[in-house]
């Protein structure tokens, strides 16, 4: 039996993946913080994403055979343009402090949704061996 076939861990996994993208988002925005014009972006929610799953949402279009097929698991994660107002004279909208309030809470979500996986982990192996 392989641990994404149960919804626990599904969903774990799910949340994991979604945080892993948009930390990359989040990593992306520092990197252009002094790219005149640019936008920040960040990701659609992570509910956005579980009704993709379930055939809600829509899903990012393969337009050159080189793009990489999104994974089997979760739905799409879209990545947006973050409605924050531009904050600097020459069109950048990326405020440095947010980004890194963002880059945080991110890192904290990611190590419970890694704790709640394996703490589900250890009572599936505890229930079935017996022992820890």
């Amino acid at each position: 039996m392989q641990m994404d076939s149960m919804a626990f861990f599904r969903v774990a996994s799910d949340r994991m993946e979604w945080l892993t993208t948009r930390q990359k988002v989040v990593a992306e925005n520092v990197a252009n913080a002094d790219t005149p014009g640019y936008a920040a972006r960040d990701v659609s929610s992570f509910q956005q994403m579980l009704e993709g799953q379930r055939g809600q949402g829509t899903t990012l279009a393969r337009t050159d055979p080189m793009h990489r097929p999104g994974s089997t698991g979760a739905g799409p994660v879209r990545v947006i343009e973050d409605q924050a107002p531009a904050h600097s004279p020459d069109g950048n909208s990326i405020s440095l402090e947010e980004q890194t309030v963002k880059a945080a809470e991110i890192s904290s979500e990611y190590r419970m949704a890694a704790t709640l996986y394996r703490k589900g982990y250890e009572l599936l192996t505890l229930s079935v061996t017996g022992r820890s």
